[in-house]
C-alpha cells in the first residue's frame, strides 16, 4: 500500500516522554493507531480498542510537525492491524524522524520498514494472550529492535526467563539466547506485580536484561494523552 490517498483510524496524537524501552526519558510525539485483536487482561488502553479520527497519512505528518520533536513512536492497539500503518511507519522515516514501533509480537514485521526501531512485547501466560505469538518475529529481529516482557507473577517471570534463555520451538532460532539478537527488556505490570520484587528476581538469576518502569505513569499516573 502506497501513501498516496492512505488513510488510518488514529485514537490520539500527542506529545510527551517515552516512558518505555531503551528510549526512556525522551522526548517523543506518540501516533496512537485505534484496533487491536488482543484483549490483554491488563491493558491499559482499552479505549483504543475501537473508535479514533480518519486522517489521512499527510494530515498525520502536519500533526506530528506541529510538536517540533525529532523522535516518534507509532503504537496502538495494535499499530499493524491497520495496513496504512506500513506507509506511515516509511513516511515518518522520509521525513526524517527516528521512529519506533512498539506491537504485540501477534502479527508479522518483516514488512516493516527497516529504519524503524520495533518494539517487540511477548506476552506473557498472565496476559491471556501468549498464545497468540508470532515465534517467527524472533528470527526477523535486528539490535536495532528491542524485545519487552511486560510480567505480571512469579510465572509469567519463569517464562520469560526460559524464552529469553532459548527462544521457543516453534520457532528457527529454538536454544538461542535472545539477548544475543537484540535488548531485551523485562517490566511489571503497573499494580500488579512489585517492581522491587521483579528487580531483586533480575539480580538473583543475574539475567541479561534491562529492567524498567513505566516513567509516564510515574510522572502522570492513568493520565490520558501522557
Amino acid at each position: 500500500m502506497s501513501a498516496a490517498g492512505a488513510t488510518l483510524r488514529v485514537s490520539e496524537i500527542f506529545h510527551s516522554l517515552q516512558g518505555e524501552s531503551t528510549r526512556a526519558g525522551l522526548p517523543t510525539v506518540f501516533v496512537r493507531l485505534s484496533g487491536c485483536p488482543l484483549r490483554c487482561v491488563w491493558c491499559d488502553t482499552t479505549y483504543a480498542y475501537g473508535g479514533g479520527e480518519a486522517l489521512s497519512i499527510e494530515a498525520i505528518l502536519e500533526q506530528v510537525a506541529a510538536y517540533r520533536c525529532p523522535t516518534v513512536c507509532v503504537t496502538g492497539g495494535e499499530p499493524l492491524a491497520q495496513a496504512a500503518c506500513l506507509p506511515l511507519l516509511t513516511a515518518l522515516c522520509d521525513a526524517g524522524y527516528s521512529v519506533s514501533l512498539e506491537t504485540s509480537g501477534a502479527l508479522d514485521i518483516s514488512s516493516v520498514d527497516l529504519r524503524v526501531s520495533r518494539i517487540v512485547d511477548l506476552k506473557a501466560p498472565d496476559s491471556g494472550e501468549s498464545a497468540k505469538i508470532r515465534w517467527e518475529n524472533l528470527e526477523r529481529l535486528r539490535p536495532t529492535d528491542e524485545l519487552k516482557f511486560v510480567l505480571a507473577s512469579r510465572a509469567d517471570y519463569e517464562w520469560a526467563k526460559a524464552v529469553l534463555a532459548g527462544g521457543h520451538q516453534n520457532s528457527a532460532l529454538a536454544g538461542r539466547p535472545l539477548n544475543e539478537l537484540c535488548p531485551v527488556l523485562f517490566s511489571p505490570v503497573w499494580n500488579a506485580l512489585p517492581p522491587r520484587l521483579l528487580a531483586e528476581w533480575i539480580l538473583e538469576d543475574r539475567l541479561p536484561v534491562r529492567f524498567q518502569l513505566q516513567l509516564h505513569k510515574l510522572l502522570w499516573g492513568e493520565e490520558r494523552g501522557r
